[in-house]
């Protein structure tokens, strides 16, 4: 069971604002951060396990990255400088503190979460190199961040420190093959510049809305939900694994097509089906090109019907498999996708997303036409033995 107070949680880091001590051309947020954050964790991970034959225990990174989104939206938006200082001084009393404000929120989430989460915080030995991909990830999506900051206000007092800082951290994982390519600035850094600029896509964006989310934050969104439900069916770790990253990856075509909404897409008949085979196209010839060849059948099976549930068997991609035997295959040798999961996850983002903005006060016929139409077409949907109601119920 998934508690209200841990996806209001979620949501906070849309509210939380980075850089807000310097110039910034555009708008950046905690839950766009941590997005673009677990996409390059990934990619690195890939490199590694591809390139390296690293072992890499895939369901502690994912893991891992949701602890430390959680672990700093408790913190809010405390400067690096002053964090780090914190954390050296005071690291288990703060660690501790957030462990008790998370308590009620994760103590109903299956997979021993609460447990892993204090292992986590407090075991220094507890999955170290996936630590040390995540924390590659973060500087890397932080100096990402950082390069469009310096460029409109590189004269500002102290960011030549802050740019030495970013870059020396850089520097202490470049014996990770994922950072060497990606400082390259060539194919791989295209990758998740591409995945970046998703920021810049507002959700929601023919109407005012409170907290704005961005696609990237969203896709991040509906990963974490992924993952707590299926944690909550028992899902062996490829389950675990496919879900989360196919979620988090899902909305990565609308880069290059931008966010459609569905009243649109619903309003024309046939639009939808010419969308999704444009985004097709776009995915072969301009995405799939600036990945390792190692990663490219994957993300085809993560994008392509992303909403179908699917299972590989004997080496053949099934589509469209029922709830019953996706839980007879619940084995990492079938490599099962929850497409289906997926999707309600997405609705019930945008139907949260619509929802907090009208209870802030603001509301337009797009947001409650939007509200009601996930409400009356996911509220009673059933993915075997999930059920979904009591989400949407929690912001009706």
């Amino acid at each position: 069971m998934i508690r209200k107070g841990l996806i209001d949680k979620l949501f906070e880091a849309a509210s939380i604002q980075r850089w807000n001590d310097h110039v910034r051309p555009v708008e950046f947020t905690e839950l766009d951060k941590q997005a673009h954050k677990m996409i390059i964790a990934y990619v690195l991970g890939k490199l590694e396990e591809g390139q390296r034959l690293a072992r890499i225990d895939w369901r502690k990174l994912i893991e891992g990255g949701i602890f430390e989104f959680l672990h700093r939206v408790i913190l809010t938006d405390i400067k690096p400088p002053v964090f780090h200082k914190m954390m050296s001084k005071k690291g288990a009393e703060i660690n501790a503190h957030v462990c008790r404000k998370l308590e009620q929120d994760v103590r109903d989430i299956g997979g021993d979460f609460a447990e892993k989460l204090k292992s986590y915080l407090f075991d220094r030995d507890y999955s170290p190199f996936e630590k040390r991909l995540l924390k590659a990830a973060h500087y890397l999506a932080t100096n990402w961040e950082f390069q469009i900051i310096y460029s409109a206000a590189p004269f500002i007092y102290g960011i030549e420190k802050t740019k030495e800082e970013i870059e020396n951290q850089i520097e202490d994982h470049y014996d990770l093959i994922g950072v060497q390519k990606i400082s390259l600035r060539k194919k791989s850094f295209g990758f998740i510049d591409l995945c970046g600029q998703l920021r810049f896509q507002q959700r929601w964006a023919h109407s005012p809305r409170v907290p704005k989310t961005s696609v990237l934050g969203h896709v991040l969104i509906v990963a974490m939900l992924c993952y707590f439900l299926s944690v909550e069916i028992d899902a062996c770790d490829r389950r675990v694994y496919n879900n989360f990253f196919a979620g988090l990856l899902h909305d990565l075509p609308e880069v290059l097509t931008r966010d459609i909404i569905h009243p649109v897409k619903r309003s024309v008949e046939g639009l939808e089906e010419i969308v999704k085979e444009y985004e097709e196209i776009q995915l072969e010839e301009k995405i799939l090109p600036l990945l390792p060849s190692s990663m490219r059948e994957e993300i085809v099976y993560f994008l392509q019907d992303e909403f179908k549930n699917k299972i590989i068997d004997a080496g053949a991609v099934k589509k469209g498999v029922s709830g019953e035997t996706m839980d007879a295959c619940n084995s990492d040798a079938y490599s099962p996708l929850d497409g289906e999961i997926i999707e309600v996850c997405d609705k019930l983002a945008a139907f949260i997303e619509a929802s907090l903005s009208i209870q802030h006060g603001i509301k337009s016929h797009q947001l409650e036409e939007g509200k009601r139409f996930s409400y009356e077409n996911y509220r009673d949907k059933r993915v075997g033995k999930l059920r979904f109601g009591y989400l949407f119920d929690y912001y009706n």
